[in-house]
């Protein structure tokens, strides 16, 4: 698939214009031809600009940042390219940081697990760090290019991935322990491991669509709905199960308690214990695996930062990727013998608040937008006169963290309505913030509309 985003046209790339940047349209009209006409502007200092050209003007990076990819850039629909849609997920979810366990957060796990197992398979002589620079540095230079070279990584990283851990289950499967039965209040264990399971899976809400962009407006939404479930399903069901696998044999096995005291990649690396210089060999393969995992969340923050403001907005795509390369590898250098605590405190939060995100997004759609104007006029992008106020969405989002927050099972706070799941608890945070913000979302919208008209 050819990607029209590594051969940008500088005319029609805000970042790519000298002198000035257009930060935001806010009267953009319906006519597509004047999305790019600039209506406020930043004065650019001739230096920075001069740089910036420079840069962009490298072959294959992308310069383009949250504008609209006109339909004339995109490229045709093909069975290809709704295969890609799949692998892209099976590829960036079939990684370690799954068997441990989009997006600034994960940056942070996934160096950090990078640079355990990297560790691990040089038996120590090479440090967590060394391993998480490793990690961060690929994940910057593809992220850096953009969405040709991304696509073209994921379509293809998955195949030594998938290898390498259909041979850890040879090697592993005969240590993992089905024997033991479950102790504890079974159903509320489950359920709080389902909904953390979730948190992770529904991460990727917020960033998906960065990736379709280059796709026709009139591809089938059912068709790229079954292929990214598809590859998400697929991704997820296997490396869970399999972490769920060496996680059981951790009671059993000695050897593999020591290596999980240590660090989760030195957990993975001991699956391959019993195939020597081999097994090491795969450990590589399935630490550079996170890498995978970590571009698609770099790549999409960029975009997320430019979307926060007019300023964030003037800011290059690419001068975000560094910035924000840098903050999870500082992160992950100060966090990296905290791994654990990391994940348990944050993948939850992310659940919550991703999930009140998708209940409101698909009222949104299904409820009013046909009541609106039917088809969706993406010319009207950035246009904040036709956008919603954002009132109704605000209120139930705060009322959906309330939810959450009473049905939270953390270590640092248990909910009231979390501690009575059960006999110990369970976590229902994700379930009572999406409930809270369904319910009341659709007559606060309602609302709004009357009010405001849009």
């Amino acid at each position: 698939m050819d990607h029209p985003a590594a051969h940008q046209i500088p005319g029609h790339d805000l970042e790519k214009s000298a002198g000035t940047l257009d930060v935001a349209s806010k009267d953009s009209t319906e006519d597509s031809s004047q999305i790019f006409a600039p209506s406020a502007q930043l004065h650019v200092p001739p230096t920075l600009s001069k740089w910036n050209a420079r840069i962009e003007s490298l072959a294959g990076l992308e310069a383009r940042g949250i504008t609209r990819v006109l339909p004339h850039e995109r490229h045709a629909i093909s069975l290809l390219g709704y295969t890609q849609m799949a692998l892209l997920w099976f590829s960036a979810n079939l990684s370690a940081n799954n068997l441990g366990i989009a997006m600034l957060g994960y940056g942070v796990i996934d160096c950090i697990i990078g640079g355990q197992i990297l560790s691990a398979v040089s038996g120590g002589s090479m440090t967590i760090i060394v391993g998480i620079i490793i990690v961060a540095l690929v994940s910057w230079v593809v992220a850096v290019f953009g969405m040709a070279i991304f696509h073209v990584y994921e379509r293809w990283a998955w195949v030594p991935q998938l290898m390498v851990l259909f041979i850890l289950v040879g090697s592993a499967g005969p240590e993992f322990n089905t024997a033991t039965p479950s102790t504890g209040d079974v159903t509320a264990g489950r359920l709080s491991y389902f909904s953390l399971a979730l948190s992770v899976s529904v991460s990727w809400c917020a960033a998906s669509s960065d990736f379709y962009v280059y796709y026709p407006e009139k591809t089938k939404s059912w068709t790229v709905f079954l292929m990214t479930l598809t590859g998400l399903t697929l991704a997820f069901s296997f490396v869970n199960l399999l972490g769920i696998g060496l996680a059981s044999g951790v009671a059993t096995n000695p050897a593999w308690a020591d290596a999980n005291s240590i660090s989760s990649g030195a957990l993975i690396l001991a699956g391959y214990s019993g195939l020597r210089g081999f097994g090491k060999f795969c450990g590589v393969i399935v630490a550079l695996g996170v890498i995978a995992n970590n571009i698609p969340g770099t790549y999409a923050s960029a975009l997320g930062c430019q979307v926060l403001g007019r300023y964030g907005k003037a800011v290059p795509r690419y001068v975000w990727v560094c910035v924000i390369v840098t903050i999870y590898f500082v992160c992950a250098i100060a966090g990296r013998e905290h791994l654990f605590q990391i994940f348990e405190n944050f993948v939850a939060l992310m659940g919550y608040w991703c999930m009140i995100f998708v209940a409101l997004v698909l009222e949104e759609h299904l409820i009013f937008k046909p009541k609106l104007d039917g088809a969706l006029d993406w010319t009207a992008w950035e246009n904040q006169k036709r956008l919603p106020v954002g009132v109704a969405a605000l209120i139930a989002f705060l009322a959906g963290w309330a939810g959450a927050i009473i049905g939270m099972y953390q270590a640092w706070y248990v909910g009231p309505v979390a501690i009575k799941v059960g006999t110990g608890g369970a976590d229902i945070g994700v379930w009572l913030g999406c409930a809270f913000a369904m319910v009341l979302y659709p007559p606060l919208r309602m609302a709004e509309l009357r009010v405001f008209g849009r």
